[in-house]
C-alpha cells in the first residue's frame, strides 16, 4: 500500500499539486502517532485539523477503509466532512473475516471513493456508495528493455542471488514475493515449486501468528526452500528488482488479494506467473494476460523446458496498455472532486 501511495503522490505532483504526507509513523512530512494502527488513542480533532489545514485536497489511503484504527478513522472523517477528499480503498471490512460485521466506509458529498478493483466498486455500490476503479499502476519498460527471455540477461547481482539461493545455472527458482499469511496460500506455492523441481523462495515474513503454520509446511516439503532474502558477499542488499531477475517463475497462489501486484510485476519483469484462484485475479486476467493456474503446472513445466518469449512479450504489452504508471495522472484527474 505504501508503494501505491507513493505512486499517487508523484502522479498528483505531475498534475500540479504540491504534496505532503501525514501518518502515524515513518518517513513522512507530518507525524501524528495517533494515526498508527497500534496507537493507544487516536489523534485529537485539533491535531488532525492542524495537520490538514493547508491542504486543498486530502487523499486518505485505506485509513477509512479497514477498521484497524477505527477511532482515528472517525476523527479523520469528521475533520474532512464537507471538504474535498479522495478515499483510496485498498481493502474493505467485509473482505477480511475478522471485520465481517463492520459497516462500510464513511461517505460525504464532497468526497470521491476510489477502489483498486471492480469487485470492490460493486460491493460499495451495493451499500449505497458510488466509487470509481483506478487499478494499481506500474513502471512498464519499453519493448527493447529488459531480458528477452526467462533465462537471459540476469546481470551479476541476480546471478549472485541465485548462487546464494543454492540454485545452479540449470536449476529453477520459483519466487513467491509475498508475506506468509493464510490467504497467501504458501502451501500452493510450495506445491508448484515441487511440481516444477524448483527452489521455492518466499520473500516476505510470516505475520499474524502464521509462523508455526509456515514451519510445518516447510518441514513437510521435500524440495529446497529459502525464506527471506539471502545474504550476498560484501553485504549487498537484495531488492525486489533483483528477486524478479533471479527467478524463473513468479508464484501468486493466493486465495484472496485486493489486487496482487506480482500479477502485473511478473509481466513487467518478463517472468511467467503461476496464479491462485483469488476473485480479483479473474478480473485482471480478463484484460488478456496469459498466466498459468495452479492446475496448469504441466503446461508451465513444458514452457520452462522450451520458453516461448511470445508469451512474455504478450503479457508485457497487456501491462503496458492497461496498467502503465504513465497513465496514472490522467486516471486520477478523471476522479478528482471539485476543489472549489
Amino acid at each position: 500500500m505504501a508503494v501505491e501511495a507513493a505512486k499517487w503522490r508523484h502522479a498528483l505532483e505531475e498534475l500540479g499539486f504540491t504534496t505532503y504526507t501525514v501518518a502515524g509513523s515513518g518517513p513522512v512530512d507530518v507525524t501524528l502517532p495517533g494515526l498508527a494502527i497500534d496507537a493507544s488513542e487516536p489523534p485529537s480533532t485539533a491535531e488532525v485539523d492542524r495537520a490538514l489545514d493547508r491542504a486543498d485536497l486530502v487523499v486518505v489511503e485505506n485509513l477509512c477503509s479497514l477498521p484497524l484504527n477505527g477511532a482515528a478513522s472517525d476523527v479523520v472523517a469528521s475533520v474532512l466532512a464537507g471538504r474535498p477528499a479522495l478515499l483510496h480503498h485498498h481493502d474493505l471490512p467485509w473482505q477480511r473475516p475478522q471485520f465481517l460485521g463492520h459497516p462500510p466506509p464513511p461517505d460525504d458529498p464532497r468526497w470521491r471513493h476510489v477502489t483498486i478493483n471492480e469487485l470492490s466498486r460493486g460491493e460499495l455500490a451495493a451499500r449505497g456508495i458510488r466509487a470509481t476503479t483506478v487499478y494499481n499502476s506500474f513502471a512498464v519498460p519499453a519493448g527493447d528493455e529488459g531480458p528477452p527471455s526467462a533465462r537471459d540477461g540476469r546481470g551479476r547481482t541476480a546471478d549472485a542471488v541465485r548462487e546464494a539461493l543454492g540454485a545452479g545455472p540449470g536449476d529453477r527458482v520459483v519466487l513467491q514475493p509475498t508475506r506468509a499469511l493464510a490467504r497467501k496460500n504458501v502451501a500452493g506455492g510450495l506445491a508448484a515449486a515441487a511440481h516444477l523441481g524448483a527452489v521455492y523462495w518466499l520473500l516476505g515474513p510470516a505475520e499474524d501468528g502464521y509462523g508455526p503454520d509456515l514451519d510445518r509446511l516447510v518441514a513437510a516439503t521435500g524440495g529446497p526452500v529459502v525464506l527471506g532474502t539471502p545474504e550476498l558477499p560484501g553485504g549487498d542488499e537484495v531488492g525486489i528488482e533483483d528477486a524478479y531477475a533471479a527467478c524463473d517463475v513468479v508464484a501468486l497462489p493466493s486465495t484472496w488479494e485486493g489486487f496482487g501486484n506480482p500479477s502485473v510485476e511478473s509481466a513487467t519483469h518478463r517472468r511467467p506467473l503461476v496464479i491462485g484462484p483469488y476473485p480479483v485475479a479473474r478480473e485482471l486476467a480478463a484484460f488478456g494476460f496469459d498466466w498459468f493456474g495452479l492446475d496448469d503446472l504441466d503446461r508451465l513445466d513444458a514452457w520452462l523446458a522450451a520458453p516461448d518469449t511470445a508469451l512474455l512479450e504478450h503479457n508485457l504489452e497487456v501491462a503496458r496498455r492497461h496498467f502503465s504508471l504513465a497513465g496514472l495522472p490522467g486516471r486520477i484527474a478523471a476522479v478528482l472532486p471539485d476543489l472549489g
